[in-house]
């Protein structure tokens, strides 16, 4: 291979991977010189000089003028009498630049070798630069397309054609992607995986829904509302507590927006997630409340040594206050700091039946999932819709239905 070739087929190279020309050169200069000192297996003195627009290459050898038989290496060291049959000026101490023919001093092994020099001190400069670029845009939102789909994992490339991953444990349990289909997602993080930038996405972070709300809400990317804090459980429920610097503004109405214009493109990005929109206060015992929303409190106590919160309300609430699974209270409280234990109120219980009654009609099992949802009395489960408690409870709707009318019957009687 011509130099001429080598040096055009690399310009051509370092358009496709967006390298300046400077470092471009600088990368070449340091390969042809790391070639050099391989093959004399010795450090010379060299200066090679590339202009990759033209693909022209000088390489200089540079050795010091000793007395004769001073010499100890012949790459840095050339002898007096040698010196002066280049030239009959020079003198003792001087140094001798004499330009090396490429062709002499490189055969086609040493050509190969430079070739995947470069190639893989080029892909170390595009994998560095491309790591320190995504490592500034950590909690960034960007959009990749899907090229690759795979169990674990998902590929994407964004615009300039660079690889992106989106792992399955990124991703809401809802997704589902096709080849060639946009998708938005945060960067998590950003290392080197096989000698290659490995750019990390998720759409589980909290981030995310930060990001989807600077995006939906003018308010909150502007600053002027500030989201404090975002707890989620992917796919299923999310409570963001948001707050506004300005008295005039409702945050919480700002960020829903007219008839939840603003958060329904979120919640659609999240594949229905419920999203609980709460008014951040200093005051615990209300934010607690709101954080427990839609379930109505009675009272709220807080210890702050244990770092728990004793909350009172109706029983027809309590179900509604744990949520499906436990995820309203688990969110709340980590949205609060606090550990939430709920309590019915007693008033409220003068005439209702604790289920554990029923144990010989029903069976333990299905009072079992009754009361994981916060149903723990005959009539926080009757004030519940069927259907409601079907999807809650994952029982099968005939279940459901003999069991309400188990409760109906007490009553009646």
């Amino acid at each position: 291979m011509e130099v001429e070739n080598l040096i055009e087929s690399f310009s051509e190279f370092k358009d496709v991977k967006n390298i300046d020309r400077e470092t471009m050169m600088n990368i070449l200069e340091d390969v042809f010189k790391a070639v050099l000192d391989k093959k004399y297996e010795e450090a010379g003195n060299f200066n090679v000089i590339i202009n990759v627009d033209k693909g022209d290459l000088e390489i200089w050898k540079n050795r010091e003028v000793v007395a004769d038989g001073d010499v100890e290496n012949d790459i840095a060291q050339i002898s007096l009498t040698d010196a002066l049959k280049i030239e009959d000026d020079y003198e003792i101490g001087e140094e001798l630049s004499e330009q090396v023919s490429f062709e002499s001093e490189f055969g086609r092994r040493q050509v190969l070798s430079i070739r995947q020099h470069l190639i893989a001190r080029i892909h170390e400069q595009h994998r560095d630069t491309l790591i320190k670029r995504y490592q500034d845009r950590i909690g960034e939102i960007v959009h990749g397309e899907v090229y690759q789909i795979w169990r674990n994992e998902i590929l994407l490339t964004d615009d300039e054609g660079n690889d992106m991953s989106l792992p399955k444990t990124e991703q809401i349990p809802k997704d589902y992607f096709k080849k060639g289909e946009s998708v938005r997602a945060v960067i998590k993080d950003v290392n080197v995986k096989n000698n290659k930038a490995n750019i990390i996405l998720s759409r589980i972070a909290p981030e995310f829904i930060e990001r989807l709300f600077e995006m939906e809400v003018p308010e909150v990317f502007d600053g002027i509302i500030t989201i404090k804090k975002v707890v989620r459980v992917p796919g299923e429920r999310a409570k963001v507590s948001v707050e506004s610097y300005d008295d005039r503004i409702d945050p919480v109405g700002a960020c829903v927006g007219m008839k939840g214009s603003r958060i329904h493109g979120i919640v659609r990005e999240l594949k229905n997630e419920n999203i609980d929109v709460v008014n951040y206060t200093e005051n615990l015992q209300l934010l607690i409340t709101r954080a427990l929303s839609p379930a109505k409190l009675t009272s709220v106590s807080i210890n702050e040594e244990t770092g728990r919160a004793k909350v009172t309300m109706d029983a027809d609430q309590v179900s509604l206050a744990i949520g499906r699974g436990g995820n309203n209270i688990g969110l709340a409280g980590k949205l609060t700091g606090y550990e939430i234990d709920v309590f019915r109120d007693e008033d409220s219980f003068e005439d209702d039946v604790d289920i554990d009654e029923f144990s010989d009609e029903i069976e333990a099992w299905v009072l079992d999932a009754l009361k994981a949802i916060g149903c723990d009395s005959a009539k926080s489960v009757l004030a519940i819709e069927a259907d409601d408690l079907v999807s809650r409870t994952d029982l099968e709707k005939e279940t459901v239905d003999d069991v309400l009318a188990v409760f109906k019957a007490e009553f009646e009687d």
